[in-house]
């Protein structure tokens, strides 16, 4: 578990900073509490939503202190409230009700602080799923057999071999199976392919064939399934959501899960990536894309043009948590209407 010592500062600096008097300034909700106990479960999405009408504006309130390695680190019972100081609101941690306005050094375990999103949600696409260039499927090292002649593979503490694995013994590797592939809608271009996760273990043996120790299963492996890199341990992310500061569209092209209807908290996968500017904590707001109807009156009337598109409807916001070259996935944070693949993403207001 990391240990930060994060030097405590005076008012606003300490969490948040003012909220900055601009025609894009941060809006308090008229509901907003005076002060807020931070809970287990809580998430600073939820906790900035009670604050602020729209919670991925806290790059307009917060005021980073260069001194502090990561100034938004809160947990569960701290004091959050807001007070005035000339007319301007703030938002500062409190200690037993009490503002702490003087400097202090404190110990904080990032383990324990809240999450910026539900990081269960989205932990197993930062670990397991992944998205590769096509010919990554074609040059991979491979399931060659399995232990005791078996056809299929993948049950705990099972073992596989696995051709042109040219690695160390113990080093951690997942079994990978070719899945969708993403196109752009219209350009047809290939944008990646799904790497589908299936299970993970350890190289007990080097040589080829190398010797693999399957540790954790999904599915069922088969032969050929493909053997890739995986990084076991990866670091918490600490998300910064915000707006992107350049005009981005995107389209949502699939959704995990298999679900038709797309709600709050699936997760989706957008046609822009890294080479686009997309980064994770990017916050988009998402447009049901709109309808081709019938317009039965101009019919009647011998019109020419009998049909016409309604215009796009806000249906939510989402936030990038991961990125690859030419597509990145989002988390659905807030849907107020049914969403669906080809809908778009854009920037939020």
């Amino acid at each position: 578990m990391n240990k930060l010592l994060v030097s405590v500062v005076a008012s606003a600096t300490l969490l948040m900073g003012t909220i900055v008097n601009s025609a894009q300034a941060a809006e308090l909700r008229a509901d907003h509490p005076d002060t807020y106990v931070v809970k287990k479960g809580d998430t600073l999405w939820d906790i900035s939503g009670r604050f602020l009408q729209k919670p991925w504006h806290w790059p307009e309130i917060w005021h980073v202190n260069p001194e502090i390695a990561n100034p938004h680190l809160i947990y569960p019972g701290d004091i959050l409230k807001l007070v005035y100081i000339d007319g301007k609101p703030y938002l500062v941690k409190a200690s037993n009700g009490t503002i702490k306005l003087r400097p202090q050094a404190r110990v904080l375990s990032e383990g324990d602080a809240i999450a910026t999103i539900p990081l269960d949600m989205i932990r197993p696409y930062l670990i397991n799923d992944a998205v590769v260039d096509p010919s990554t499927f074609d040059s991979a090292p491979y399931v060659v057999a399995h232990n005791e002649d078996h056809i299929i593979g993948g049950a705990l503490d099972d073992r596989i071999y696995v051709r042109n694995l040219n690695t160390e013994r113990g080093a951690a590797y997942g079994v990978y199976r070719k899945g969708q592939v993403y196109k752009s809608p219209g350009s047809e271009e290939i944008l990646g392919v799904e790497a589908r996760y299936l299970a993970n273990g350890h190289v007990m043996r080097t040589g080829d064939p190398a010797t693999m120790d399957i540790k954790k299963s999904q599915l069922e492996i088969l032969e050929g399934d493909a053997v890739l890199p995986r990084n076991e341990d990866p670091m918490a992310p600490i998300f910064a959501p915000r707006a992107p500061t350049f005009d981005v569209q995107a389209n949502l092209i699939s959704v995990y899960g298999g679900v038709s209807q797309i709600g709050q908290y699936n997760i989706v996968v957008l046609d822009k990536g890294a080479r686009d500017g997309v980064e994770a904590g990017h916050v988009l707001s998402i447009y049901q894309k709109g309808r081709v109807v019938e317009d039965r009156i101009a019919k009647e009337r011998g019109d020419e043009v009998t049909t016409v598109t309604l215009p796009e409807e806000r249906a939510g916001e989402l936030m990038v948590f991961r990125t690859f070259d030419k597509v990145s996935l989002g988390l659905v944070m807030t849907a107020t209407r049914p969403i669906h693949i080809l809908d778009i993403a854009k920037n939020p207001y």
